[in-house]
């Protein structure tokens, strides 16, 4: 007798959503499942900032898609997704290519039952001149080591010719915020290793177009916030519009100018071009894909879209659910939940988004946020101790979803002991190079 194959599942990013899904999918073993990313590995993305101020290194956070695969009972295809067919249930996934721009892999067409695009986001520069090219983007790993590697050469050059050293992140998101205090604290542990007190060489300036930073969060935690990066020696600007970028920094909307030696833009979201191709979907003004409560896209029961990359407005809400780890992560749960009746043949119930919070992190230093709106204390403001402890607890839990609790506990122990023999920012580069004293 001839054995049916397993329904295929193919899941475009591996982010939080998608990473988590597979994760899911593969170790029920209800279809084959295949994962299709670009980058060879995955990392928390609430953690790149830490990454690009080089308060902690990647290399110990990589989950390598390949291993993990392996343990999990899903496949991993390198690549860049090329083409949607939907009408042959195909994808086409770009040549894979070395840094000399040799081709490793060449294109490759797979067939697909069922296709999940939860490909991610990135900022949107808003079609602002001069953006794309003069100004440094952290919305991945390698962005992030880019941006590391930059901060770190001009650290050097502002040592060894004593030329200040500005850095202006546009953008006060959760990403700007947390993005100026890593460097502000790289700045703090660099001293503490005897390098000296870059802060009298070194301004960090946080551009915002709107009145306050953080508007997603309460007007409580955007003031929280606001006093917070101003103690520690950032300029929070307000109200500040950027005309145009340039080699060497901003020209406003008012006609003034902003320059700055190293420029972060981290301004707004839009979808990756991963899902932005064609006309088969419905798309919001932003690149994401309009998705119904099911989660499956507006044309086809077949395709469903999870996480930064779909646009979901719950019903008698006003606004799309916000591009989070909070929202891609109880995404990929409730398909997981709901693939066993879909693979039967019955309509995956309607996502239900629970607020559980929000928390914005000042490194050490300090961080806010709001609880989830359902609860004994709906909303309610925290910080300190209280809230550190629920962001690094978010990590962990992240953690323990896609290794189990033993693996999780096991790497939790690792870090713990660990922790007093690894250096506290990253010192070193591509190069060997060690960065010299000031003395």
């Amino acid at each position: 007798m001839t054995r049916r194959p397993k329904h295929h599942v193919i899941i475009v990013g591996g982010g939080i959503a998608g990473l988590l899904l597979a994760t899911r999918l593969g170790r029920a073993e209800l279809a084959d499942v295949t994962l299709v990313d670009k980058a060879p590995s995955h990392v928390w993305k609430p953690m790149l900032h830490t990454f690009a101020a080089g308060t902690a290194n990647a290399q110990q956070r990589r989950i390598p898609f390949v291993t993990h695969g392996a343990q999990t009972g899903f496949r991993f295809l390198p690549g860049a997704l090329g083409e949607i067919d939907t009408d042959a249930q195909s994808v086409t996934v770009q040549p894979l290519l070395n840094p000399a721009g040799q081709v490793l892999l060449s294109e490759r067409q797979h067939h697909y039952d069922t296709l999940v695009l939860a490909a991610g986001s990135k900022a949107n520069d808003f079609d602002t001149p001069g953006v794309a090219r003069h100004c440094l983007f952290i919305d991945d790993l390698t962005q992030a080591e880019t941006f590391n590697q930059r901060l770190y050469e001009e650290l050097l050059r502002m040592l060894d010719q004593g030329r200040p050293l500005r850095v202006a992140i546009v953008g006060g998101g959760a990403t700007g915020v947390e993005l100026a205090a890593e460097i502000a604290r790289l700045l703090e542990v660099a001293r503490s290793y005897g390098i000296g007190d870059l802060r009298p060489q070194l301004d960090l300036m946080l551009l915002e177009s709107g009145p306050r930073i953080l508007a997603a969060f309460p007007e409580e935690v955007a003031q929280a916030a606001t006093r917070q990066l101003r103690r520690i020696g950032v300029e929070v600007r307000e109200n500040v519009r950027v005309a145009e970028a340039d080699a060497d920094g901003f020209a406003l909307e008012d006609g003034s100018r902003i320059d700055a030696t190293l420029r972060v833009w981290a301004a707004g979201v839009k979808a990756s071009e991963a899902v932005q191709t064609g006309n088969m979907f419905e798309h919001s003004p932003t690149g994401q894909i309009i998705v119904r409560p099911t989660l499956q896209t507006t044309v086809r029961d077949d395709v469903f879209a999870l996480g930064d990359c779909a646009s979901l407005t719950p019903a008698g809400a006003e606004r799309p659910l916000p591009p989070t780890a909070q929202v891609a992560r109880q995404q990929a749960l409730h398909l997981a939940r709901q693939f066993p009746a879909f693979l039967d043949g019955r309509p995956p119930e309607p996502f239900q988004f629970q607020d559980q919070g929000k928390l914005v992190s000042l490194g050490h230093y300090n961080t806010f946020g709001t609880l989830g709106r359902d609860g004994l204390f709906k909303g309610g403001f925290i910080e300190g101790r209280l809230a550190q402890l629920g962001h690094a607890l978010l990590y962990r839990l992240h953690q323990m979803e896609l290794h189990g609790p033993w693996r999780a506990a096991s790497l939790w122990l690792s870090d713990a002991f660990a922790a007093p023999v690894r250096p506290r920012i990253r010192v070193e580069q591509e190069a060997d190079t060690i960065m010299p004293s000031r003395h």
